[in-house]
C-alpha cells in the first residue's frame, strides 16, 4: 500500500515538474510582435511589424533545423548566440522543434526560418557563416489566425484550416497564399498547455478593416 502512495506522490511531483517546465518555457521565450486588430467567429486579424529571420532550403527539416540551430548558436560572422522566439512556423506539414520556425515546401524540398529577436535589425542581425543560410526580411504584414490547443496532429490542423478560411470566407476577405500553422511551445510542454494557431494572409485586411469600423 506504501509503495503504491509512493508511486502516486512520484507521479504527481513529475506532473507538477512538467507543468512548471511548460509554464516557465511559455513566460521567458520571447515571441514575434503583433497587433491585434479585430475579432470574430474566433478568428483574430493580426498585424505584423518587420520582422528579419534567418532561412535555407534543405531536404528534410532535420537538415534544415540544424543548420538553422547552428547558425543561432555561433555559426555566424560574430559567434554570436542568437535567442529563439516564438512561434514555430510551418507550411506544408507538421513538425515538432523549439520556436521559431518557419518552414514551407519548395521544389519537394523544405524551406525553413528562425525569427530573430526584436532586437535585430536587417543592418544588426548577425551574417551567417554557413553558405546555405540567409537573411530575409519579411515586410509588415495583416494576417487572419484561428487558435486551438492540444497537439497539431495533421487531422486537426486540416480542420482548423478549413475553419479558419470558410469563415474568413463569410466576410469576404481574400486570403493570400495557404495557411501556416503557428506552434508555441517546445515539444516538452503538456498538450493541454500549448498553443497553436493556423494563419493566413490577407491581401486587403487594412482596408476592410478601416471600411467595416464603426
Amino acid at each position: 500500500m506504501r509503495s503504491v502512495r509512493n508511486l502516486l506522490l512520484g507521479a504527481a511531483g513529475l506532473l507538477g515538474l512538467w507543468i512548471g517546465w511548460g509554464a516557465y518555457v511559455s513566460r521567458t521565450t520571447e515571441r514575434v510582435p503583433s497587433e491585434p486588430i479585430e475579432r470574430f467567429d474566433g478568428i483574430e486579424i493580426r498585424r505584423y511589424p518587420r520582422t528579419v529571420r534567418a532561412e535555407t532550403t534543405a531536404p528534410d527539416t532535420r537538415t534544415a533545423f540544424g543548420r538553422l540551430f547552428r547558425y543561432i548558436s555561433g555559426a555566424n560572422e560574430r559567434r554570436e548566440d542568437v535567442a529563439m522566439t516564438a512561434p514555430v512556423a510551418v507550411r506544408g506539414t507538421s513538425i515538432s522543434m523549439t520556436a521559431p520556425v518557419r518552414t514551407e515546401p519548395d521544389g519537394g524540398d523544405v524551406t525553413m526560418a528562425f525569427y530573430l529577436p526584436q532586437a535585430y535589425t536587417p543592418e544588426t542581425a548577425p551574417i551567417p557563416t554557413d553558405p546555405s543560410v540567409r537573411l530575409v526580411v519579411n515586410p509588415p504584414r495583416t494576417v487572419a489566425v484561428r487558435r486551438f490547443s492540444w497537439y497539431a496532429t495533421d487531422e486537426r490542423v486540416d480542420r482548423e484550416r478549413t475553419r479558419l478560411l470558410e469563415r474568413l470566407s463569410r466576410r469576404e476577405f481574400d486570403p493570400r497564399g495557404e495557411p501556416t500553422l503557428l506552434q508555441y511551445n517546445d515539444p516538452w510542454t503538456p498538450p493541454f498547455m500549448r498553443t497553436n494557431e493556423v494563419e493566413v494572409e490577407l491581401a486587403d485586411a487594412p482596408e476592410r478593416v478601416r471600411r467595416e469600423a464603426p
